[in-house]
């Protein structure tokens, strides 16, 4: 919690002034039952009507006043917690798209999405009540047995006991909670897992009659954490009858003491019943404060685990190189790389070593889990080598600063993402400044032209994730935003495999076509993708099987020969 403390910065103001009104409004609130008293000593039982009447006036402007202290102080409050928690918000998203690949798999996208939206909104409700509470329900405690010290000091050592007492029931149960609100946040994760599986691939599970099967885990995880709610939610339960019971049995005490010191002279009638309310005020300031207490218990619970995400550091150190050289030789180099996932025991890639001069066309093909996306993953440096180095125009990637390396390639993942928008948004995702005619440029090369003039141009609307667009859509569109782009390297991680073979041929003769020099990576589990390639990579179970030209591959390597035989049904010799 200590370290997300930082985004208060700007809002100290409003978290100084929002307690400190509340202290105001709880001085009024203790002034309440001395002016009472007064009422019924000084007018109601001396029969001085005017006196009863001033005083009465006194408690309205004390309300009046109190009033307005409590609005201005939930205001302050309220200000001071959203202010907070939207900085926090905008750090951690910040601080997420940092993060190199390796992070991002070990702490999944339900965790990250838990952690942005209700843990934040728990640490939210948390600061808002405490800047309104937590000072002022002790200040009216202890205020108010301090009050009752003035009125008569023998009574008021029942104030000094109930007090204790609730004290050690308070923070007993707060200190058992604590632990067990972490658990149940961590359960929260669980079923954000379960329903955002269930939602994205809702029609795997209908296509093959899953949904009883889905059903039954995601209510086994439902019930887990219901279970665990519940645990926690009987222990907190406590709090309010056990209160309740101390505070009920120090106002009969306080009654009855106070009876027999009436009886005696030596209390009036007023400072007994001011004494009850100062009691009574103890009673309503103490569920607040055992209520403020949960609250602020699952609070520390979610900044503790909203801290842990921003403890965690990213793996990839960036360079200071913000220059792509213009005179290299070779676009790409590869020597010696080997790669091994975080947790996994065997190498993804194991010594590739190869070299790609500027403008050339390289194919990379195998089968699947052979490691063609693990090696082109290396290029922009999602991924570190763990062995060997990966070097883009004669310098290792590791120098350059992420935007200066990612602003040189261009890439279209396996998974066609578009964004919500209309297709010019989407175009202009890796270049703000491109023009319509660069956008229908790349669209033409993506063989995508057609598909926006049918939608009604660039203009046409894009639902969240494309969903209103074909798989082979998506996948056009994906490749002419990586185009717009201009890149030096263009990477094609099987980008073309939802389109038909005829498509996918105009594809490559248009990226083939294109003007300068840009380097291009075609991956793809085609052998007609990459056969026209100037060179091929074949990877087989995360090594190099074989580098070449198709004809080259064709006579020389068998698990390229192997590939091309088992898809164009004929007999390679």
């Amino acid at each position: 919690m200590k370290k997300l403390l930082k985004y208060i910065r700007g809002y100290i103001p409003e978290a100084i002034f929002g307690p400190i009104l509340k202290l105001c409004e709880a001085t009024l609130e203790l002034i309440v039952p001395l002016i009472i008293a007064a009422i019924i000593d000084g007018g109601i039982n001396k029969g001085d009507t005017g006196y009863a009447v001033r005083m009465s006036l006194w408690l309205l402007l004390l309300g009046a006043a109190g009033l307005a202290f409590s609005v201005t102080a939930q205001y302050f409050s309220a200000k001071a917690a959203v202010g907070f928690v939207t900085k926090m918000r905008s750090a951690l998203f910040a601080h997420i798209g940092t993060l190199s690949y390796s992070e991002i798999d070990k702490l999944g996208p339900s965790t990250m999405i838990t952690r942005m939206t209700s843990d934040s909104n728990q640490v939210q409700t948390g600061i808002n009540l405490t800047l309104r509470l937590l000072l002022r329900s002790p200040f009216v405690v202890f205020g108010a047995m301090i009050m009752a010290f003035t009125i008569d000091s023998g009574t008021a050592g029942i104030f000094a006991i109930t007090i204790g007492a609730l004290s050690v029931v308070v923070f007993g149960i707060m200190l058992i909670s604590i632990p067990l609100y972490k658990k149940v946040q961590s359960g929260v994760d669980g079923v954000v897992v379960k329903t955002r599986e269930n939602l994205s691939g809702a029609r795997v599970i209908r296509a093959f009659c899953k949904e009883d099967s889905e059903q039954a885990d995601f209510r086994k995880r439902s019930n887990q954490l219901s279970s665990s709610q519940k645990f926690v939610g009987r222990i907190s339960a406590l709090m309010n009858p056990v209160t309740y019971i101390i505070i009920n049995v120090a106002i009969v005490v306080l009654i009855y003491t106070g009876a027999i010191e009436v009886d005696s002279g030596d209390l009036t009638n007023g400072q007994v019943v001011a004494l009850y309310n100062y009691m009574s005020q103890i009673l309503v300031e103490l569920i607040k404060l055992a209520s403020l207490i949960i609250t602020i218990t699952k609070s520390v619970a979610s900044a503790g685990r909203i801290s842990s995400v921003f403890d965690i550091q990213s793996s990839i150190n960036e360079g200071t190189e913000e220059q792509i050289p213009e005179n290299s030789e070779y676009a790409v180099e590869f020597d010696g790389v080997s790669l091994v996932y975080g947790g996994a025991g065997d190498a993804s890639l194991s010594d590739i070593s190869f070299k790609v001069k500027r403008g050339e066309t390289v194919g990379i093909i195998g089968g699947t889990g052979s490691g063609k996306s693990s090696l082109v993953n290396l290029i922009p440096r999602f991924y570190d080598a763990t062995e060997g180095s990966v070097s883009l125009f004669g310098i290792n990637v590791k120098n350059y600063t992420e935007d200066t390396l990612r602003d040189a390639i261009g890439i279209v993942p396996q998974t066609a993402v578009l964004f919500a928008g209309t297709i010019r948004d989407n175009m202009r995702f890796g270049n703000e400044d491109a023009t319509d005619e660069q956008i229908w440029r790349a669209l033409e090369i993506a063989q995508a032209a057609d598909v926006v003039r049918d939608k009604g141009g660039l203009d046409a609307r894009v639902e969240q994730g494309g969903k209103n667009l074909s798989g082979g859509q998506r996948q056009r569109l994906t490749i002419a935003r990586a185009i717009v782009k201009s890149p030096d390297i263009l990477i094609l991680d099987d980008s073309a495999s939802a389109l038909d073979f005829a498509t996918d041929a105009a594809l490559r003769s248009a990226i083939r076509s294109m003007d300068g020099d840009t380097t291009v990576f075609i991956v793809s589990q085609r052998a007609a993708g990459v056969m026209y390639a100037d060179r091929i990579i074949v990877l087989d179970d995360g090594e190099a099987s074989g580098i070449g030209r198709h004809e080259e591959l064709i006579k020389d390597n068998s698990v390229y020969r192997e590939i091309y035989a088992s898809q164009f049904k004929e007999e390679v010799q």
